[in-house]
């Protein structure tokens, strides 16, 4: 008889409905330039909500002027990750309560403990050395990796894609199609991280080149040191232009790769639950490819920005939806 938790699936679908705002806020935010609209953490001047005498906050930080709209942009997001936070706790409890249950995953809910306590780390040092890129990309990549194992408990406890197909033969490749994305994401992160995404401001080409000079040790050199503040970017035009290149050679891997994953799960899985998939999968990786040169042609509008991010977490929940199903369950068999 199962002691499983009615309330844990339910629970992991919220919390990841939930990470998707997160992450959609993460990005709103420092895609609007308000990464530093609070020059502390956990607070906001020294305050839990934005302070209302800009007097007494400059007083306190007069290197960096209060700037209400901005630092509310930023605590908002502090809030929704809060409260992530506290929804993952409550996982973890549920799960470590009914851990006796063979069906209830316990080794995943507290990792996530941990991982959200290391992504507010991460939030904090973000702050604290004042936009550094490798933390902004971390942060960018810590938070994805949250979503997505959240979407994994509740897909594996919700039941919401029912696994039992016959094509296993498929998941390594599924499994891959993973890491190009993972790592085509941090491309991306890298990009914003480094104000690199208006480096080339037209399309197919670059500054009007196939193929610009670029510096890619500059570009991709990972630590810069202490005391930098990173706001707007350090990076002269031809590493800016590599890490730009880069990702948009990225893109054409993972076109090209998610693109013949998503046919082949269409073509696989005809009369099972793995086509729509397939459909879902190929459909996001066109789309989230589109809004990329939509960036790039249109001078990156926030709102399109803020949607490019928001597709690769559609496109990463996706191939996590197809890996599902295409795993069984402790004591299925496929």
């Amino acid at each position: 008889m199962s002691t499983t938790s009615p309330w844990f699936g339910r629970l992991a679908l919220i919390a990841a409905v939930l990470a998707i705002c997160v992450v959609g806020l993460g990005a709103y935010t420092r895609l609007s330039n308000a990464g530093l609209g609070c020059p502390d953490w956990p607070g906001c001047y020294g305050k839990l909500v934005v302070p209302h005498d800009q007097n007494q906050a400059n007083v306190a930080f007069p290197e960096r002027p209060l700037e209400a709209q901005k630092a509310w942009k930023e605590m908002v997001h502090r809030y929704f990750a809060g409260t992530l936070g506290v929804l993952i706790l409550w996982l973890a409890v549920l799960a470590w309560r009914h851990r006796q249950d063979p069906l209830q995953p316990v080794a995943l809910p507290l990792f996530l403990v941990a991982l959200v306590v290391f992504q507010a780390l991460l939030g904090m040092w973000t702050v604290t050395e004042l936009l550094m890129p490798l933390f902004v990309m971390a942060h960018l990549l810590g938070g994805m990796t949250t979503l997505a194992l959240l979407w994994w408990l509740a897909l594996r406890r919700g039941r919401l894609v029912t696994p039992g197909v016959d094509l296993a033969g498929l998941r390594p490749w599924v499994l891959l199609g993973l890491v190009v994305v993972v790592v085509q994401m941090a491309l991306g992160g890298w990009t914003s991280a480094n104000y690199a995404a208006v480096a080339c401001p037209d399309f197919p080409t670059c500054q009007a080149q196939w193929w610009p000079p670029m510096d890619l040790g500059n570009g991709f050199t990972l630590w810069h040191g202490h005391g930098l503040n990173f706001e707007g970017g350090v990076l002269h035009n031809d590493a800016r232009v590599a890490i730009h290149m880069m990702h948009r050679v990225g893109a054409v891997v993972t076109l090209c790769y998610i693109g013949w994953l998503g046919v082949a799960a269409l073509r696989r899985g005809a009369g099972t639950a793995i086509r729509p998939l397939g459909a879902v999968v190929l459909t996001a990786v066109i789309a989230q490819v589109s809004l990329g040169i939509a960036n790039v042609l249109l001078h990156l509008p926030l709102p399109v920005a803020v949607a490019h991010n928001l597709g690769a977490a559609v496109l990463l929940l996706s191939l996590v939806t197809l890996a599902h199903a295409l795993t069984p369950l402790p004591g299925e068999r496929m």
